[in-house]
Formats: C-alpha cells, sequence, structure tokens
C-alpha cells in the first residue's frame, strides 16, 4: 500500500511539474554579443556596443556578451541566468573567462531586472560583491534615467576595467585587416581607439574608488557616477559624428566582428555573480 501511495505521487508531481517546465523562457540563439530581445538598442547603439565587446575579446581573450530580455518570468533572473550560460559557454574552455549581463527590463521586482553572470576562471577578480556594485553604482544610476545605451556601455567598460586586472592566456592570434585605402581611412583607424579610451576612464574610477575614504564612498557611489557621465557622453557623442565603428574599429567585419557567426569557447559557469535593480 505505502508502495503505491508512494509511485502514485510520483506520477502526480511530474504530471504537475510539466506545465511549469513548458511555461519557461526559451533560451534565445547566441548569434552575436549583444542580444536584444527587448528592443532596448537601435541598430546603431547595437552595433557600437558590440564592437566594444568585440574589441575587448580581441585584445583579452575574455568573452563578454549581453542579453536584453523583456522579462524571465516564471523564473528569477537568477535561474533564467544559469540556463542561459550553461547554453551559451561564453569564455574559453578550461580558462573559463566568460561573463554575461543580462537586463529583464519588464521583471517585477521580486525576480530582479539586472544580473551579472561570472564565469569559473573570472571569479577571483569579478567578485560577486564587485558585480554588484557594477550593477548598483554604474548601470543602475543611467538606467533610472531610461539612458539604458549609456548604462551598458559604462558597465560593460567596468567590468572589462576589473578583468584586466587579472592576467589570463594570451587570445588566439586574430588575422590582421586589410590596410586602409587612403590616408583619410588611416587617421580614423589610429590611436588607441575607443575601447582604450573607455578602459583608461574606467581604470582612474577604479582606482578612485578604491583609495577613496570609505564615507565619501557611500556618498557617491564609488564609481564616480557624475563624471563617467560626462566623460561617456563626450566619447559616445565624437563616435557619432565617425559614422558606423567606434574609434575606427568595425562592429560589421573582420575575424571578430559584431555579424553572425559569434559563439562561446567552451566555458563553464557556476551561478557566480550579482543581481540587481534600479
Amino acid at each position: 500500500m505505502n508502495l503505491f501511495r508512494t509511485l502514485w505521487l510520483l506520477v502526480l508531481s511530474f504530471a504537475l511539474s510539466g506545465p511549469a517546465q513548458a511555461q519557461l523562457k526559451e533560451v534565445p540563439a547566441l548569434t552575436s554579443r549583444v542580444t536584444d530581445q527587448a528592443g532596448m538598442l537601435d541598430a546603431t547603439q547595437k552595433q557600437r556596443l558590440e564592437a566594444v565587446l568585440a574589441e575587448h575579446e580581441a585584445k583579452s581573450g575574455n568573452q563578454i556578451a549581453v542579453l536584453l530580455v523583456k522579462s524571465t518570468e516564471p523564473e528569477a533572473i537568477e535561474q533564467y541566468g544559469i540556463r542561459v550560460a550553461d547554453a551559451w559557454k561564453l569564455g574559453r574552455k578550461g580558462v573559463d573567462d566568460g561573463v554575461l549581463l543580462i537586463v529583464a527590463r519588464d521583471n517585477p521586482g521580486s525576480l530582479r531586472r539586472l544580473r551579472i553572470e561570472a564565469g569559473r576562471g573570472v571569479q577571483g577578480v569579478l567578485t560577486d560583491a564587485q558585480s554588484k556594485r557594477i550593477l548598483q553604482d554604474v548601470i543602475a544610476p543611467h538606467f533610472k534615467q531610461n539612458h539604458y545605451y549609456e548604462g551598458l556601455v559604462a558597465g560593460v567598460g567596468a567590468i572589462a576595467t576589473v578583468l584586466n586586472r587579472e592576467r589570463f592566456p594570451e587570445p588566439a592570434p586574430q588575422v590582421a585587416p586589410a590596410a586602409p585605402a587612403n590616408a583619410s581611412d588611416a587617421g580614423q583607424g589610429g590611436g588607441i581607439g575607443m575601447f582604450g579610451i573607455l578602459m583608461l576612464v574606467f581604470g582612474f574610477m577604479l582606482l578612485r574608488s578604491i583609495f577613496r575614504p570609505r564615507r565619501a564612498r557611500l556618498s557617491r557611489g564609488g564609481w564616480g557616477n557624475g563624471a563617467t557621465g560626462f566623460i561617456l557622453g563626450s566619447i559616445l557623442s565624437n563616435a557619432g559624428r565617425g559614422g558606423g565603428g567606434f574609434g575606427g574599429f568595425s562592429g560589421g567585419g573582420g575575424g571578430f566582428g559584431g555579424g553572425g557567426g559569434f559563439s562561446g569557447g567552451g566555458g563553464s559557469f557556476d551561478g557566480g555573480g550579482a543581481s540587481g535593480d534600479w
């Protein structure tokens, strides 16, 4: 009798869990570094953000991807995020240096709307506490003003700045881009590039945050939001005058461009990171 009752309870539990599983949001296919299912970015903004992420990967080997969705219901963003991370496998196999930034724009507060998933290999430098600070002090202030693009660029820059403090294996060599057709093109492609400028900006802000007295950090948010916003505004304004790419780096071409063919490298995740809201 007890065996029959146990079997019946098992059958009932499976029957009840089936519909709940069917309601889970499907993990989108990974085809680019920025996946926008919520319509939070226009085409130019998406291309520029992909260019920044591609340049970071080319220089460091780390893979950072951004996923924008309307909601993760019925799951909390943490459960949805680890499903995406397991499916996308960002980062290099054995190095596990992938990072996933997720925004669920319409999630209720109980399910959270911001999430950083940190790969196993980056958690020593991109700690849960650092991830939380980036969400709260860097991204959220921009999102509160509906400045989603600025918040994402700022957040990606902060993540990359933290990752650059760790020495990871050198990235695989990339095929050099073709030489510019004329001198004016060459002038646009020179210099340290917009990614280099972003790294200098966020490196300065990070050091300023670390060495600032605790009271000042608590009162100002720790990342110098006002100065960061001003500098980012200047950078993005200048980039807008130059057309499609960031500082001569185009998100649409080359071996690591923002177009199709992007995939994870076999990295693994274990739920490390942080969640937040705005």
